[in-house]
């Protein structure tokens, strides 16, 4: 009979050893950057994951974060600012990407070139690094405690930019997004549009990298557009429903990981599948009852 509470007992070390909320107020009062970080990543990931989502960039998406990587751990190699390396390494790729990428087929092509060299660089910049292994860690998987003053400074300067970029861009972008075609025979110019979007999704990139790492960014700018885009097609609620998805996310994984000893990054992935899970199914329901609700027929429309 003492076999079951011996088992209960290593249960219960190994999930004291996973979370620990013992101190949860006082590391909470210790991350105000990080939540301030966290919100926005969420409103910045979800509106520019909408035109992700739009023009079928997720692969993008991970080529630029590769190079991202790259420019941070060069950047942390050599002493520098991380932020500003991994901005660095952003916008490099978005403009290779923007400018020899243009079509379709160039584009991904273009980005199958650029990740397996960009995550190269940065494996061998971090190799040559030797500071913390947390920093080396923190790069792919993310990290919350090091959010400091400058970085969020940084942070907050670039989501100024980008939500300020995303304003003058967003109609233009839209109509070209939708049918490019149509878009360039009206004389709005697609392809400075498209450059322009790309060094935007560039930093973007960027500043989720600095919190979520540089192999899970997909999860804050292609997975809470994508769970939007399944419940609503209003072009006005879905950057706000994605925006608001995104930063659930963000800050659920912030929440749960500050009493935790796993990185920021699985939560992050996991609400926002959840998230995605859920509006995929409520999507579908709503299909299934659309389809089978009978036309209600007009009482003056006239029977043969």
């Amino acid at each position: 009979m003492s076999a079951p509470t011996v088992l209960g007992a290593e249960d219960l070390g190994t999930w004291q050893r996973i979370f620990n909320f013992a101190d949860y107020g006082e590391l909470l009062a210790l991350v105000p950057h990080t939540l301030l970080a966290g919100a926005l990543l969420g409103i910045v990931g979800g509106f520019v994951g909408v035109f992700v989502i739009m023009r079928d960039l997720p692969f993008a998406v991970h080529g630029i974060s590769e190079l991202s990587f790259a420019g941070a751990a060069g950047a942390l190699l050599a002493g520098f600012n991380v932020v500003a390396g991994s901005i660095v390494g952003s916008l490099m790729a978005a403009a290779a990407i923007g400018l020899l990428g243009v079509r379709a087929r160039d584009r991904n092509s273009v980005i199958g070139i650029i990740m397996p060299f960009g995550l190269g660089l940065g494996v061998l910049f971090l190799a040559l690094y030797q500071g913390r292994a947390a920093n080396k860690f923190g790069l792919l998987t993310g990290q919350i405690i090091a959010v400091d003053t400058p970085q969020t400074a940084w942070l907050v300067g670039t989501s100024a930019v980008v939500l300020a970029a995303l304003a003058v861009l967003w109609r233009p972008l839209t109509f070209a997004s939708a049918d490019p075609d149509v878009a360039e025979a009206r004389g709005i110019p697609v392809r400075a549009l498209s450059l322009g979007f790309m060094l935007t999704l560039g930093l973007a990139v960027a500043l989720c990298v600095q919190i979520v790492g540089a192999l899970l960014v997909l999860a804050l700018l292609v997975t809470p557009a994508a769970a939007a885009a399944r419940v609503t097609s209003s072009p006005v609620l879905l950057p706000f429903l994605s925006a608001a998805f995104a930063l659930a996310a963000m800050q659920g994984g912030i929440l749960l990981a500050l009493g935790s000893s796993i990185p920021i990054s699985p939560y992050v992935t996991t609400l926002s599948f959840l998230i995605y899970l859920g509006c995929r199914l409520l999507g579908s329901r709503r299909t299934a009852h659309a389809r089978t609700v009978p036309p209600v027929e007009h009482p003056s429309a006239t029977r043969v």
